[in-house]
């Protein structure tokens, strides 16, 4: 049976072929159509074409160790598996540590793309070459919120190195091939598809691509190629309980490390654009409660001193399209608003009380903006108050309980001092200590403010109502049933 299918097989493509060039208008079936997208015969070629571009990279760092012999490792610290799997440095003083990783060059003059976390902390990084050339490496500039760094070596001659492709291009289901340095064991070659696309772990400007190709320790920083040798991917995460490999790998998507290494070699820095607006997704509830037609764009939930303020943007808007753009939600938003230009005017269009408006921002530095703090909060008073409502235990904000919060004289709502376990606002997840200052895209600091705005969503047929809450001085908008 296997040779008479094969037979068949063969027959077929042979039509097919003599169709295409007799010029017959010959329609393949969804099986054929899939065996033209089938696994290479070999990844041979590939890895032999790319290999030189690949390279591992060896630091290292004097860690002082305490009285009694051991080191003292940070938390998180890329040196921490080393000592863990090697048992630690002998006794006595400051031990030289070291910890592996890999990378790849992307000009032939030596730049070099590898992870943060491969290269923080190391005050000597070393490259080993396909050829098994080392050279030393200097750090042109990282960037730990995509865990990317540049580096440099000096090579006296052109180095073989690896172009950049288009990540969005890429589909799952897509063949790609991983290089790198697993658990130390030098160049090393693995395969298998895109398992997903646009994956976030933690970061504001994650866009990972999920993949099956095998990543262990010693993979961070490789690259990931489509099969024409491009780089769609650097080899960052692992999904695993024991940090080994179990088929789950995480390469940031080749778009957005290519901006980030442009900025790194221009500026030795990112630059990335600051449209000072805190932000969150608009689920369907809130949709509904606010009366919009689909579930999509960036919901403000705060708008400090900045370029939104300044331009007019206030909470409760909904950004929709940023420069042009479509916006599909705050995590879109925040990687469009990153990558636009600093000190420019852009167009910005929000839904504002069942209306559109476009407004121009001149976007800031988000560098330079972070260092604002915000008042850290205090355990709530737990105080018996005034009313029950929406599963809620509420009571006006007072003096004592602004100082409690650590809030100026001029913070204004009603203060959860309790919360139903059974209630859909402990399932949102209200809890005791919250402020709410809006309700219905209102302000509140009344009880009976919060009862006419209820009202008012149930009279004008809303099954939930839109409420601006802040913990710790950070806002989010949260819609509760009224029903």
């Amino acid at each position: 049976m296997p040779d008479l299918t094969h037979s068949i097989r063969s027959a077929l493509r042979s039509s097919t072929m003599l169709a295409l060039v007799l010029g017959l208008g010959l329609s393949l079936s969804p099986a054929d159509r899939a065996e033209a997208f089938g696994a290479p015969e070999s990844f041979a070629e590939l890895a032999e074409q790319i290999s030189p571009s690949v390279v591992n990279i060896t630091t290292s760092a004097l860690v002082a160790g305490p009285a009694d012999g051991m080191p003292m490792i940070p938390e998180g610290s890329p040196f921490e598996d080393f000592f863990e799997d090697f048992g630690g440095p002998g006794p006595g003083g400051p031990q030289r540590s070291e910890a592996l990783g890999s990378g790849f060059v992307i000009s032939e003059d030596g730049y070099i793309v590898t992870n943060n976390h491969v290269i923080e902390g190391a005050d000597e990084i070393t490259i080993e070459f396909f050829s098994g050339k080392k050279l030393p490496a200097k750090l042109v500039g990282t960037d730990p919120k995509t865990d990317i760094a540049l580096l440099k070596v000096e090579a006296g001659e052109p180095l073989p190195f690896v172009s950049f492709g288009n990540s969005d291009l890429m589909r799952v289901g897509d063949w790609v091939m991983a290089m790198g340095n697993p658990l130390g064991q030098g160049f090393s070659v693995s395969a298998g598809i895109v398992s997903a696309r646009g994956r976030q772990l933690s970061g504001s400007y994650d866009d990972f691509i999920q993949t099956d190709a095998a990543i262990n320790r010693g993979n961070s920083g490789g690259p990931l190629f489509n099969m024409d040798g491009q780089v769609v991917g650097v080899n960052t995460s692992i999904l695993s309980p024991n940090g080994g490999s179990i088929g789950i790998g995480f390469s940031m998507s080749s778009n957005v490390v290519t901006k980030v290494v442009d900025q790194l070699k221009e500026f030795g820095e990112t630059r990335r654009g600051w449209l000072g607006v805190r932000i969150q997704d608009v689920t369907p509830d809130v949709a509904e409660a606010m009366g919009l037609a689909e579930a999509a764009g960036a919901l403000v939930t705060d708008v400090p001193d900045g370029p939104a303020k300044d331009a007019g943007i206030t909470s409760g808007d909904v950004i929709t399209r940023f420069n042009g753009e479509e916006v599909a939600d705050a995590g879109d938003l925040t990687r469009r608003v990153a990558d636009a230009p600093i000190g420019e005017a852009v167009p910005v269009i929000v839904q504002r009380q069942g209306r559109t408006e476009t407004l121009a921002v001149t976007l800031g530095r988000r560098e330079e903006a972070e260092a604002a703090t915000m008042p850290a909060s205090s355990p709530a008073p737990d105080e018996p108050k005034e009313m029950e409502s929406l599963g809620l235990t509420l009571a006006p904000l007072d003096d004592d309980m602004r100082s409690r919060l650590g809030l100026d004289a001029s913070s204004e709502g009603l203060m959860i001092m309790a919360v139903d376990p059974a209630s859909d606002a402990y399932t949102k997840g209200l809890r005791e200590g919250d402020l709410i200052t809006e309700a219905g895209q209102a302000r509140v600091t009344r009880l009976q403010d919060l009862e006419d705005r209820i009202k008012e969503a149930r009279d004008g047929g809303r099954k939930s109502i839109l409420l601006l809450i802040r913990r710790g001085g950070d806002p989010r908008f949260v819609a509760l049933s009224v029903e």
